[in-house]
């Protein structure tokens, strides 16, 4: 909406200047001959132009209707483009080439399909001005602009227009087309800086806390479990000494994906067997009590066999943040569906396939955030380190949401040409 608004201001005012020119240009060839166009009808039609974009500019700021106030522009200006012909002789010039203008302000303005609409009601208007004028049903704007011409001339001068009007529309939204998708690129290329950037700073963070917080929160955690094995203490006192190994822990993992996000440190690679290492996660996730009863599992990761040249923590570390993610947005229960496979272009698709929720269309945008959560829980850092790690390996992480119900999260990876 906003490049659309801007992109009509923009139109509103190269029309002033189109329109200047097309002024200073008249006047000089008029100083040379009189047979060019009649001044003082085409006086009027600048001074009514000029109107007309002032009271094109006073819709735009009060209005706000933009796209139906381009169509409107763009009408009155066919018309306009088509009086003035009339003025000139019909065809006696080449003005006709105006229609151009407002095709590509289409193009560029609305859509591919405006841009056609446009060429197609410039042809109308052109076809019926010059039928007209042939066959006499609409007197020439004064008589001595009359020219004897065959029949022949007046249909090919016409085909020539409108295959000009179309012409240009295609290429218009060729190169439309292609300006949209480098903006597009460029915008996408625009949101990888401010995430690369927001990781420069969880680097910063991390390296802070883990100085500060990860040493005196492992003695506190030690100390605590010294006593819990050591004291007698009653259900209560056990179970809060419970809480807080719990919430040391949690709090000890967090500080871990900080460091994992922005300071990777050195890769170790190794072969390993990709569905070996989601089991050793599902088991952990099974022990912890966060995959239990009320969760079904289903795909092909308990037969698959499918061998990898990665870092084994780091995938243990995608797996168990995908899971926790796709267990969270199924709080009543439900199925999640793991399945490995290689793809056409030989490369290793992973993919988590849950019946939950789904995802929110203002969330998308801003799922590998660091930071940015949608559970109301947690520092939203989970599917950021997985993004992180998969594009360490050279591969992406990408979802979709399911037709039905839920989301599915895939994990694409190359294949490694030889183990370095």
């Amino acid at each position: 909406m906003k490049t659309q608004k801007k992109q009509i201001l923009w139109f509103i005012l190269i029309r002033l200047v189109a329109v200047t020119s097309i002024l200073v240009a008249v006047v000089i060839i008029q100083s040379s001959t009189s047979d060019f166009i009649p001044p003082l009808p085409f006086y009027y039609f600048v001074l009514l132009v000029y109107l007309l974009s002032l009271v094109y500019l006073g819709l735009y700021l009060w209005w706000k209707l933009y796209a139906f106030q381009f169509y409107l522009q763009t009408t009155v200006d066919l018309l306009l483009i088509t009086s003035l012909i009339y003025i000139s002789g019909g065809l006696s010039g080449s003005l006709y080439l105006l229609y151009v203008f407002s095709i590509i302000a289409s193009s560029i303005v609305l859509s591919t399909r405006a841009a056609y609409l446009t060429a197609g009601l410039a042809a109308i208007l052109f076809g019926l001005l010059v039928d007209g004028l042939y066959f006499g049903v609409i007197p020439y704007f004064s008589p001595e602009q009359y020219r004897e011409r065959s029949l022949g001339l007046v249909l090919f001068t016409m085909f020539l227009a409108w295959s000009l009007f179309f012409l240009i529309a295609f290429v218009a939204n060729y190169l439309t087309g292609s300006l949209r998708k480098a903006r597009g690129a460029l915008l996408l290329a625009q949101k990888e800086l401010e995430i690369k950037e927001r990781l420069a700073t969880a680097g910063r963070i991390s390296a802070q806390l883990a100085h500060e917080v990860r040493n005196p929160l492992a003695a506190i955690s030690g100390a605590v479990q010294v006593l819990k094995n050591e004291l007698d203490l009653d259900e209560e006192q056990k179970s809060l000494m419970g809480i807080v190994l719990k919430e040391s822990q949690r709090v000890s993992q967090s500080i871990e994906q900080f460091l994992d996000l922005a300071s990777p440190g050195k890769q170790v690679f190794s072969w390993l067997n990709l569905p070996e290492i989601l089991g050793e996660t599902l088991s952990l996730l099974r022990a912890s009590g966060e995959l239990n009863g009320r969760y079904q599992l289903a795909g092909n990761f308990t037969s698959a066999k499918l061998g990898y040249y990665g870092n084994p923590n780091q995938f243990k570390q995608v797996f168990w943040n995908l899971i926790k993610n796709a267990l969270k947005a199924m709080p009543d229960g439900g199925t999640l569906s793991i399945d490995f496979f290689m793809d056409r272009k030989k490369s290793v698709k992973i993919r988590f396939a849950d019946t939950g929720r789904g995802l929110k269309k203002e969330d998308k945008d801003r799922l590998f955030e660091p930071f940015y959560t949608t559970k109301g829980e947690g520092l939203g850092m989970g599917l950021a380190v997985c993004r992180s790690i998969v594009e360490r390996h050279g591969g992406r992480v990408w979802f979709e949401n399911n037709a039905d119900r839920g989301a599915t999260f895939y994990v694409t990876l190359p294949v490694p040409q030889s183990a370095v």
